[in-house]
């Protein structure tokens, strides 16, 4: 049976986009160079962390995969930032490599409207600018009405160690020479960018009694709303801390022109958040050392992942680095670092959609639109997945706002303000973050999921009930009131607190900040799940500073609510700056707010378009 969409890359980002088709009901092939390597993890063993952590609970909420398939393959979870507000919270799981692709590949096997092929892609099947299919490398033509890129770093890719430069993607696989070509060919803006990995230790060859134990969360957590706790925390493996000294930097320095980076072999740009461990050296040369983690790869195997060491040196020179951190003189490296080079296209070419603005029916996803990480990935992967369905059902797009979830801000970043270097999802970015937290992608998100059809009913009648126990609680502790008698007073000392002089319900004491949700039940039984009962702990604590920013939201969701026709002619727009008009043909937004937001688009540039826009009524 002839596909509907297809999906090109067996990625993070090509497995989310295929499985949200499939599911949505559409006929699905996903197109993959090695299925070995089907939502493979090149570079770090984990998933989460900063901003990324609650990309994945958006990923859960919406229906996608990528939690569950965590949960079922994590070595250790651990939430971060837990000394500081709800903002940024956020969960990170030391995965297993092997059981996650075992598991995500089982996964897709099992998806009824979902095929898979082993092949490369060498040119798409373009017909009146409309995406009708793809030619593989092997002269086969599959047709579709729907194609799906995520290549990943596989866009002519290269290896870099030293001087030397080898083509290829990770693993040392074949790269995909001829798509990129292709792209530039019918007219999209190719970008080169450089990512890159470090070395891999024999673990038996490490001395652990030199670094610091770190351990996950004493608590059992997941990342999926529909699990209560992924693995138990007696069962976590660690991790471990360690630090370059003042011999590594030396090293370092003495060799720095050998490396790809500083010996001018590189011609990408790489990731201003992620830099390698020579790139640290020259740009923080105040600092006497780098904290390193020993990582875990996989329970299959020993492996021990050296994250913070990313380098392209020869490989001579990465054993002197190796051998100079302490605990890891003797150490065994069974994988050296390398960095990688690949094409990217300048994501300002596609819509908020992830439809390039160039060719009709065709998406593109993760690495591709010149971001960085796996979470990433599978965020927009999920958006281009259910945005191709849309299309073919001839319903409109769904396009998150930036109040409403991280991968909205990433969207919206990348079509808005582009990339120059590999774009990173960071707490920063994200101007409402206060809303957008770990613990409410699911009520944030999960409505849609259900509308688009990616959230079974069973789960979703689950969800409404989590709401309504949210309501009911939150309306108990408005109506609940403690006078001030002698036990309720010995009762608030007790947690403690200051006595009260007057009576006051049990929502404005949880108000204050060194009371917990559970110290009411000196007050009253609270039989509810503790999932419902965190919620309504944040809301209230945090009341007056997300009641700001839900304020601030409905401004900027106000200039959202302003379409602009994607055809504008701009030149006849008088007295917009020519800086602002030029940035916006290039960009073409939707709306005035994702307009205000180009950089070198300014306030009164904005004000002339509001205006011109309502006098011809657009």
């Amino acid at each position: 049976m002839e596909p509907e969409i297809i999906v090109v890359g067996g990625g993070h980002a090509g497995v989310e986009a295929a499985l949200a088709s499939a599911r949505i009901g559409h006929i699905t092939l996903l197109v993959t160079g090695n299925i070995s390597n089907i939502a493979d993890m090149p570079c770090n063993p984990s998933i989460g962390g900063p901003a990324k952590g609650i990309v994945v609970r958006e990923i859960d909420a919406l229906g996608g995969e990528m939690a569950k398939n965590t949960d079922k393959s994590s070595l250790q979870m651990k939430m971060l930032n837990t000394k500081k507000g709800p903002a940024v919270w956020a969960l990170r799981a030391q995965a297993d490599k092997e059981l996650y692709k075992k598991e995500m590949l089982v996964t897709l096997m099992q998806e009824e409207n979902l095929t898979i092929k082993e092949a490369l892609v060498k040119e798409l099947l373009i017909e009146d600018k409309k995406a009708v299919g793809v030619l593989l490398e092997d002269g086969t033509k599959i047709k579709s009405k729907a194609v799906i890129l995520t290549t990943g770093t596989y866009l002519k890719g290269t290896i870099l160690v030293g001087s030397n430069k080898e083509e290829g993607g990770p693993h040392g696989e074949k790269a995909s020479n001829y798509l990129s070509p292709f792209l530039k060919s019918i007219g999209f803006k190719i970008l080169r960018l450089k990512t890159g990995t470090p070395p891999r230790l024999a673990k038996d060859s490490i001395n652990f009694s030199k670094a610091e134990l770190e351990k996950g969360s004493d608590e059992d957590l997941a990342f999926s709303y529909d699990n209560e706790g992924a693995l138990a925390y007696k069962y976590q493996i660690p991790c471990h801390l360690i630090y370059t000294n003042e011999k590594t930097h030396q090293i370092i320095k003495e060799h720095l022109t050998e490396s790809s980076m500083y010996g001018g072999y590189v011609e990408g740009v790489g990731p201003r958040y992620c830099p390698s461990i020579e790139d640290k050296v020259v740009r923080f040369a105040d600092k006497p050392r780098h904290q390193l983690f020993l990582e875990p790869e996989s329970l299959s195997y020993d492996d021990i992942y050296l994250q913070g060491f990313s380098t392209s040196m020869p490989h001579y020179v990465q054993e002197q680095m190796v051998h100079s951190l302490e605990g890891l003189e003797h150490a065994k490296i069974l994988k050296y670092a390398y960095a990688i080079e690949y094409d990217a296209i300048d994501p300002k070419q596609i819509k908020p959609s992830l439809e390039t603005k160039i060719i009709e029916n065709l998406y593109t996803a993760g690495q591709i639109n010149g971001t960085s990480g796996y979470e990433e990935a599978a965020g927009q992967g999920l958006m281009a997945g259910i945005n191709a369905s849309l299309k073919l059902e001839n319903k409109e797009p769904l396009i998150l706002k930036r109040n409403e979830s991280y991968i909205g801000v990433l969207i919206d970043d990348l079509v808005t303000k582009g990339v120059t270097d590999p774009y990173r999802l960071l707490t920063s970015r994200a101007e409402y973050r206060l809303l957008l937290r770990d613990d409410n992608a699911d009520l944030r998100l999960r409505e849609y999921g259900h509308q688009v059809g990616l959230i079974k009913e069973d789960t979703y009648q689950k969800f409404l009930q989590k709401k309504e126990d949210i309501n009911e609680l939150t309306k108990l502790l408005r109506e609940t009131k403690i006078t001030p008698k002698e036990q309720i007073n010995q009762a608030l000392m007790s947690i403690p607190t200051s006595p009260i002089k007057d009576s006051i319900t049990l929502y404005d004491l949880l108000k204050r900040p060194e009371i917990k949700i559970d110290d009411l039940n000196k007050f009253i039984t609270l039989d509810y799940d503790k999932n419902v009962k965190k919620e309504v702990e944040i809301n209230i604590s945090y009341e007056g500073y997300i009641v700001k920013a839900e304020k601030e939201a409905l401004k900027m969701l106000d200039l959202e609510n302003k379409k602009i026709a994607i055809d504008i002619d701009y030149d006849d727009i008088p007295n917009i700056a020519s800086e602002a008009k030029e940035k916006l043909k290039e960009i073409r937004p939707l709306t005035l707010g994702q307009a205000s937001r180009i950089s070198g688009v300014n306030p009164a540039d904005i004000a002339i378009l509001s205006v011109y826009l309502k006098k011809r009524g657009i």
